[in-house]
């Protein structure tokens, strides 16, 4: 079974920088599509970056681009999120999540697992 836990969140003063470490077990990790979602309160869980298991391809949200970077590091079976110039609408729960062969990344509901959240707070 594949389980996913997320560490590294915390409080940061705007314009600061966090990593999001996502350690996966039971699957090798270049075998999934790995992806990092958050959720706002009051809002839904909306998509932030992903990594595809076939050639490593990544794909952002826009608002996020330029900001963050989501790698992989196969030795340690885990996937990060490299979070720089951070704004205080980044503030959220986030979530890592992975899947085989998911075909739109930035949709939560085709993920088949999910970590259990790391809050990120920056303020102003």
């Amino acid at each position: 079974q594949v389980q996913l836990v997320e560490s590294g969140g915390g409080l940061v003063q705007a314009g600061g920088s966090l990593r999001l470490a996502c350690a996966v077990s039971g699957r090798t990790v270049s075998r999934l599509d790995t992806g990092w979602f958050r959720q706002a309160p009051g809002k839904e869980r909306e998509f932030v970056a992903a990594i595809t298991q076939i050639g490593s391809i990544t794909y952002y949200e826009d608002s996020v681009k330029g900001r963050f970077t989501i790698s992989r590091d196969n030795a340690k079976n885990t996937v990060s999120l490299q979070m720089n110039s951070l704004k205080p609408e980044d503030t959220a729960v986030y979530y890592c999540a992975a899947g085989t062969y998911i075909s739109r990344l930035s949709r939560p509901d085709l993920y088949d697992y999910w970590g259990q959240g790391t809050q990120v707070t920056v303020s102003s």
